[in-house]
């Protein structure tokens, strides 16, 4: 009998929100998806005994809404962060993990928003998980503070604060690597009043900038994701019981 697959849980905020290439490079892992939109009605696990980690990624919202969903989701990056479970958040989900650790989730002081590729710098904590990308998809308008006792892994020159990592499993980025191309055109379509924004680039920069930067960035994911899993230390590891199941 086939060994039932390890879950990655995969907490999404629109009905057609999708985890990119992200989630196809878990599923060529082994893991399976589980796909949770809270938003929508969706329960969140109380414990992460049942997964190999936890993704929350981005959206329209604001980590600083007053919505309850969003209230939540804060209040519940708690449970992997109690656990020691790998625990990543992209966009949206490292600014509620900000604000779960008590940080600050603000605007730009001069109103500039991040909408395109931009310059990414790793730092020496940074490095030690591997080669990051250095250039990287950015699509937002608030940035955050590095919240206490975390560790910086990467900045930028508009929004200093790129990616960060607290305790031993759970890492913040601010970009989005999962960026596929149809994602690409989709939001630039959807969004394209974004782009009118101080310091946001234009639809033909993002679509070209796509084709030059997305290996670079694939590779470097790919990596990242399999360093970022290995942080588990809760028994016996997940990566194994993929590769068993697979």
């Amino acid at each position: 009998m086939t060994e039932k697959k390890p879950q990655i849980l995969i907490v999404l905020h629109q009905e057609n929100s999708t985890s990119g290439k992200l989630g196809q490079l878990l599923q060529a892992k082994g893991f399976h998806l589980d796909k949770r939109r809270p938003r929508f009605g969706d329960p969140l696990p109380q414990t992460l005994d049942d997964h190999a980690g936890a993704i929350v990624f981005g959206g329209p919202m604001s980590a600083n809404d007053e919505d309850d969903f969003i209230k939540r989701e804060i209040d519940w990056i708690n449970v992997p962060l109690a656990e020691d479970a790998p625990f990543l958040g992209i966009c949206l989900g490292a600014q509620m993990m900000v604000k779960t650790l008590g940080g600050t989730v603000e605007a730009h002081p001069e109103g500039c928003a991040e909408i395109g590729f931009y310059p990414l710098e790793a730092t020496d904590e940074g490095r030690a998980l591997g080669d990051w990308p250095e250039m990287a998809y950015q699509w937002h308008r608030e940035g955050f503070e590095l919240p206490s006792g975390s560790k910086l892994l990467a900045s930028g020159d508009i929004f200093e604060n790129q990616a960060f990592s607290h305790g031993p499993a759970a890492i913040g980025i601010q970009f989005h690597s999962e960026l596929t191309y149809a994602m690409a055109c989709r939001w630039t379509v959807r969004g394209a009043a974004r782009m009118a924004l101080p310091g946001a680039q234009q639809r033909p920069d993002h679509m070209a900038g796509w084709f030059r930067y997305d290996p670079p960035i694939r590779a470097w994911l790919d990596t990242f994701l399999d360093t970022w899993l290995a942080l588990d230390e809760r028994g016996v590891s997940m990566r194994e019981k993929a590769t068993a199941a697979a």
